[in-house]
């Protein structure tokens, strides 16, 4: 007994003289079940008890079965040494006044922007067969539309053979609870198709309170309803779950935003379920607005039997989409907003703590007008317990329970708990109102149930009749409990999702025609990839995410933002108990609370950019792919007529979009054996460039490469030793308007040593864009005359390459540049030689090369590629010499530049070609020919 104590004293932080034995672990003591199973562990180390895999944790719902389980398993009668005294005692009894963390505008810069993206799928008939067979022997539940899908994929199914469950009315979820039970007890059942979310919403701004929560019981609560009923029959491979929303076909995530936005929540609810049902096919495939039923019947039935690799679907003029996430800058081109003491905040959710830091961090932006929501009840500044929360908490604690006793109630450490969190929500609603008043700017406090419509109606309408306008509305009211679905009862599924859901629907319901420029809402990792246990709290903050989206449509004035937070460390309910020990088993990073304080202040005014924005630094086991080669059938990929920077394709992840790996030989590739610095062979930037061209068409060989923008060289991707080397091409595609861009990465991975795993390093970036349509022939003015230059033989006496990238036969100034031109009968490129070449990359090298010209005639250092803000690849069609036609005026490291014919027919072009400059000046001898012809003193 008393061991056992010790070790739940460690994992608790509770003295012993708070336990008593008939505590219930997760109701009186508050342990949730990862710490109950860590708890366990514990307990069978201390004890040398073997893991058994079938021990059920609810089993052993308090400390005296704990107890009692030691008893039953234990192999040394004797007993185990219990952990040394001094480990197992709680926390101190006096803790110090916790420190203030404060934003910092550098720190949210530092953190990855990543941004949700729909993102090209491979085409059905590239994909694996997911293991999903419908037929004779199949039982397959169909909860029907309104609009006719669900008949018409009823009929595909029965001629398949299928024995189709219809449910083709609203039951309650008790009357679907019970039809579900007793169709299982007849028979397996394989999957379920649940499509209610294909019917229209309409406009938003029609309905009232009832008519949203009705709406959200037939998409999402139901769909709750029908998987934990059914929960049991998914847990192995061959079944599925899918449904289908009309969020636009991708989604939301176009500019046009998400139409019928509700079906956000059932996006976020398929996706956790996915989480708890790994083995089960588990898709939410999204559609475009449409009448057509036949069509959207096949896709249905096609994404059951194919695909394993991806859950969200999107289906659009005959292409597929999946979501996944990209880095993306501010756009520090359009203004952001400036905050000020005329800005007038509304902030639900207000006495949580991370949300008070955040308000802090807003009200230093020179004061402002804060309108704070929360259910809390306004802070009393002299409550001494208040102050008392940070500067004696365990002392506190005790105090509490002793209170409790004395009150004559059973005392447990579950009460004290929820005594100190209200202590705390109030401690935290104090900080931001006096944070606002420190700041110069005005504190209202509005103790408010979010989920009462006419309670939040009557705070917005002193907002109105103070202000008449919001500036920045922070929904990030909620609460977040985890249970997996048999567990999750539905009272609790509904108070977690309906703070955030109701929340926000009064909200907007109550501001009506008000101004708001901004919108931010507090979602979630759990949002944005689904998690195991989170069902609800996934469905409510993806509804949040494509009713933000549907904003450019219905009120495109208000910038909308939603942020996928991580979990937070340092601050915050993630911070207790065993998640930060979890999220590190599972690779996940802690956010710094310096970087997220800062985070939503750094989006609203770092520059115009809305919607949906991730948070997070390493994401770990959520961005592993559910399938190897991601669904992907590798040899349906037609690699047939390939360029040299193309190998074998290697899978199709939703995380990394196609990924193609193609082993170099220095010894047999020119460019390489051609391309060495230091007797190193080196991979020219020009050919990493050509790789992305490459890649980018595997899957769309019909479109054609029309630029390649940003291109960024980050570091020399070398062959030591004049080894081959494996180059791993990583490309995602991404619509634009009509035109398709390819976020494109090559990365390469050695051993070093000294360590057991490979060192992968990103090399190159770049943006691909694609298009349909063949460009038009672009003109430029005819290359000037040859004047006096440079020509060959000193070019070379300088730069570093071999007879295959002696690309720069003469150089002579031009007006503020330089023109260089292209040397005739060059060796071959590549081998094979007639691998076709996609994007000129020797054409672009002549640019590199005669810009160096100039730059060291200029200033006698040599400048490495580093970056280009655009290449143009018009049609080719040349005639006669070519000539790189370079413009200097944007100083001596950045560049624009064409290569043109003799008649000015444009064959590349670059605009703000970058060179990072060597530290070490070059030998007058070498440097002085390039000066002469740049007409520069040596």
């Amino acid at each position: 007994k008393q061991k056992v104590l010790e070790i739940v004293c460690e994992k608790t932080g509770y003295p012993p003289d708070m336990l008593d034995l008939d505590l219930d672990l997760e109701a009186d003591l508050g342990i949730d079940t990862v710490k109950q199973a860590e708890t366990f562990a514990a307990i069978r180390e201390a004890y040398g008890i073997p893991r058994d895999e079938n021990l059920k944790l609810r089993d052993y719902p308090t400390l005296a079965h704990a107890i009692g389980f030691v008893k039953e398993r234990r192999t040394d009668k004797a007993g185990a040494t219990a952990p040394a005294s001094g480990d197992a005692q709680p926390a101190a009894a006096t803790t110090a006044a916790a420190e203030v963390i404060k934003g910092s505008l550098e720190a949210a810069a530092r953190i990855p922007r990543r941004v949700p993206k729909a993102v090209l799928r491979p085409a059905l008939e590239q994909c694996k067969p997911s293991g999903v067979h419908l037929g004779p022997d199949s039982r397959v539940v169909v909860m029907l539309d309104g609009g006719g899908v669900g008949k018409a994929l009823v009929k595909r199914l029965d001629k398949l053979g299928v024995t189709t469950l219809v449910i083709d009315d609203v039951p309650s979820r008790e009357e679907l609870a019970d039809r579900l039970q007793k169709w299982a007890e007849e028979g397996p059942i394989q999957g379920l198709y649940w499509l209610p979310a294909l019917e229209s919403e309409g406009n938003h701004s029609d309905l009232d309170l009832d008519g949203w929560r009705n709406g959200l019981e037939l998409r999402v609560k139901l769909l709750y309803t029908a998987a934990r009923a059914l929960y049991e029959q998914f847990d192995k491979e061959g079944t599925f779950l899918v449904s289908a929303t009309r969020l636009g076909g991708r989604h939301g995530y176009e500019d046009s935003g998400a139409t019928s936005p509700m079906g956000g929540a059932v996006v976020g609810f398929t996706k956790a379920f996915k989480r708890e049902r790994p083995a089960s096919i588990v898709k939410a495939v999204d559609f475009p607005a449409t009448r057509k039923t036949a069509e959207l019947a096949d896709a249905l039935i096609a994404e059951a039997t194919t695909d394993p690799g991806a859950t969200e679907i999107g289906i659009v003029d005959g292409k597929r989409w999946t979501v996944a996430l990209v880095e993306e800058d501010l756009d520090d081109a359009n203004p952001g907003m400036e905050l000020g003491a005329d800005t007038v905040y509304v902030v639900t959710g207000a006495a949580g703590s991370i949300v008070s830091a955040i308000t802090a961090d807003l009200a230093s932006a020179d004061g402002g007008s804060f309108h704070l929501l929360d259910l809390t009840p306004e802070p009393d500044p002299d409550d001494a317990d208040i102050r008392r929360f940070t500067e004696d908490r365990d002392a506190l604690k005790l105090e509490i329970f002793e209170r409790i006793k004395a009150a004559g109630e059973r005392a447990t450490p579950a009460m004290v708990e929820k005594q100190l969190a209200s202590l705390e929500r109030a401690h935290a609603a104090l900080e931001a109102i006096e944070a606002v008043r420190a700041a110069g700017g005005t504190a209202h406090y509005h103790s408010v149930d979010l989920k009462d419509a006419a309670g939040v109606r009557s705070v917005i309408e002193k907002v109105r009749e103070q202000s008449g306008k919001i500036d920045v509305l922070l929904h990030a009211a909620g609460l977040e409990r985890s249970r997996r679905l048999p567990d999750k009862e539905p009272s609790e599924f509904d108070l977690i999702f309906d703070v955030k859901a109701d929340g926000w629907f009064n909200l907007m319901s109550a501001a009506g025609d008000m101004p708001i420029a901004s919108t931010v809402c507090f979602s979630s990792i759990a949002g944005r990839f689904g998690n195991a246990g989170q069902s609800d709290y996934s469905s409510a903050n993806d509804l949040l995410c494509k009713c933000t989206s549907n904003l450019r449509s219905t009120r495109g004035q208000t910038r909308g933002i939603v942020i996928d937070w991580t979990a937070w460390g340092g601050i915050g309910m993630a911070t207790r108990g065993s998640i930060p020990e979890v999220m590190k088993a599972v690779g996940i990073d802690m956010l710094d609370p310096e970087a997220g304080i800062a985070m939503i202040r750094h989006e609203l005014t770092g520059g115009g950019r809305r919607g949906e924005i991730l948070v997070a630094e390493r994401l770990g086991v959520l961005l592993e792919e559910f399938d190897d080669e991601g669904g992907l059938d590798r040899s349906r990929v037609d690699t047939s007529v390939r360029g040299p920077m193309t190998g074998e394709v290697v899978a199709m992840g939703v995380n990394d979009g196609l990924h193609v790996r193609t082993r170099l030989d220095p010894a047999k590739q020119p460019f390489l054996h051609d391309h060495q610095i230091d007797d190193t062979p080196v991979l020219p930037g020009v050919m990493g460039i050509e790789g992305f061209c490459e890649a980018a068409g595997l899957l769309l060989p019909e479109w054609t490469a029309v630029s390649i923008e940003d291109v960024r060289f980050l570091a020399p991707f070398k062959f030591y030793r004049n080894e081959p080397r494996e180059v791993d091409l990583y490309t995602q595609l991404t619509s634009d308007g009509q035109e398709i861009v390819a976020h494109c990465r090559l990365v390469g991975s050695r051993m070093v040593k000294g360590s057991d795993a490979p060192r992968v390093t990103t090399h190159f970036t770049a943006k691909v864009r694609m298009t349909l349509e063949v460009p038009a022939e672009q003109k430029a003015d005819a290359p000037p005359a040859d004047g006096e230059g440079v020509g060959a033989t000193d070019v070379y006496r300088v730069y570093f390459h071999g007879p295959a990238y002696q690309v720069l036969d003469k150089a002579w100034r031009h007006g503020d540049g330089v023109v260089g031109r292209l040397a005739q009968e060059l060796p071959a490129n590549h081998d094979p030689g007639d691998a076709p070449l996609t994007a000129c990359p020797r054409l672009i090298e002549l640019c590199f090369q005669a810009a160096g010209v100039w730059q060291i005639g200029k200033t006698g250092r040599m400048g490495l590629p580093s970056r280009i803000a655009r290449v143009a690849l018009p049609p080719r069609k040349a005639d006669g010499d070519l000539f790189a036609v370079v413009s200097a005026a944007n100083g001596d490291e950045r560049y624009d530049a064409v290569v043109v014919d003799g008649s000015g027919r444009v064959q590349v072009a670059l605009e703000g070609y970058e060179t990072a400059t060597l530290p070490s000046e070059l030998p007058s001898e070498e440097r002085a020919p390039l000066a002469a012809a740049v007409s520069v003193e040596a």
